[in-house]
């Protein structure tokens, strides 16, 4: 049964303001996608009318979701997680090669990258894991959430994706410190970390491919290789700082518009959008992802229950991830690893699964007032 309170009020201020929000940000990206794809001649249906698609298709989908009752899309949670590792044990047998990388399911003249639709199935899991009875100890509270999170992490990692994979082991790091650790016990996990990290990054560094270590060192020593492996964080760094304080325009980035940032509809959509609008304009948009950061939270902490504000935490969580490490690595601050900036960088499969996560909150949101 619903508070007839609830189905009376609509939508509320703070749906209003979480929703215009989202829109602010999709517009955001669209209109950077806009500038530096509009004059390409080398297809007949451009990269932002496509992104566009997607943001209805996305739209659909945090719409479908907000109005579902979060509680039976959690009990199905280790049937959505099975397929998710399916597809991706897929991705190995029926997969398009891209780059080195085998990412991507082809579907016809589509292509779907599992890695990304497998990051809600795994929410769902940890917090209908941790919500359904206390979890006391070390094994049931770090051990099994982590042996659960495994299998996909592995198989992201193999791929390979290693922005994706570490935003995988981001969701499980955010649940395991949401629910609570003990200052001894997450000691313990830091020091047998550090204590391993130089056998698990030998092992690590043995299977990453060479332009990532190639990328991982051109972050460590900027000066390398400028006109290879290092030209995309190098020219990212010089667009950035051209758009000084306001910006150069629409249309009117140097950079950009000269195609000397490569991948700017992609993983560089914040330098593209920075050169244009300035330092300002990136205020500006980093303001509209920390209100949606603050509505989440505020969503979570009058969630109903505690699935609800797990749910609420693992998704601002993974979105947080997202937007920091992107935004960093555009700056210089992080290694350049393929992690797409959420609701701006183009892709059907990131932004179809990032609404999606957001629909969720939604649905928390909308069931705060149910009596049953």
């Amino acid at each position: 049964m619903l508070n007839p309170a609830m189905t009376e009020r609509g939508v509320d201020a703070l749906e209003w303001s979480f929703i215009g929000v989202v829109l602010g940000i999709l517009v955001v990206g669209i209109l950077s996608i806009y500038s530096v794809t509009s004059k390409s001649l080398l297809t007949m249906f451009p990269v932002y009318l496509k992104q566009s698609i997607w943001i209805l298709v996305g739209l659909l989908a945090f719409w479908v979701i907000g109005s579902m009752d979060y509680h039976k899309l959690a009990r199905l949670s280790i049937v959505f997680y099975g397929i998710g590792l399916l597809l991706l044990i897929g991705v190995f047998l029926i997969g398009k090669n891209s780059r080195g990388a085998q990412r991507w399911i082809p579907l016809g003249p589509l292509a779907m990258q599992p890695s990304e639709f497998v990051k809600l199935p795994l929410i769902l899991m940890l917090a209908s894991y941790y919500s359904n009875k206390v979890r006391q100890g070390w094994w049931y509270r770090v051990i099994i959430p982590a042996l659960i999170t495994l299998p996909g992490f592995v198989l992201i990692l193999k791929q390979p994706d290693l922005g994706s994979s570490l935003g995988f082991l981001a969701i499980y790091v955010t649940l395991l410190l949401a629910v609570g650790v003990k200052s001894k016990a997450f000691g313990l996990v830091l020091l047998s970390a550090l204590m391993l990290f130089p056998f698990a990054w030998g092992g690590l560094w043995g299977s990453l491919h060479d332009y990532q270590k190639e990328r991982i060192i051109s972050f460590v020593d900027p000066a390398y290789d400028p006109g290879g492996k290092g030209y995309h964080g190098l020219q990212s760094r010089i667009a950035i700082g051209s758009g000084e304080i306001v910006g150069k325009g629409l249309h009117r980035g140097t950079q950009t518009q000269f195609k000397f940032l490569p991948e700017g509809h992609t993983d560089f959509v914040f330098a593209v959008f920075a050169e244009e609008w300035g330092f300002l304009g990136a205020l500006l948009l980093l303001s509209l992802f920390l209100s949606l950061f603050l509505i989440g939270f505020e969503i979570a902490a009058k969630a109903k229950d505690l699935l609800g504000a797990l749910l609420t935490i693992g998704v601002i969580g993974m979105i947080v991830f997202g937007v920091i490490v992107n935004i960093a690595m555009t700056l210089g601050l992080a290694p350049i690893v393929g992690i797409p900036l959420p609701l701006m960088s183009y892709g059907g499969s990131s932004m179809i699964m990032t609404m999606a996560s957001l629909g969720l909150l939604l649905s928390v949101r909308r069931r705060r007032l149910t009596l049953s």
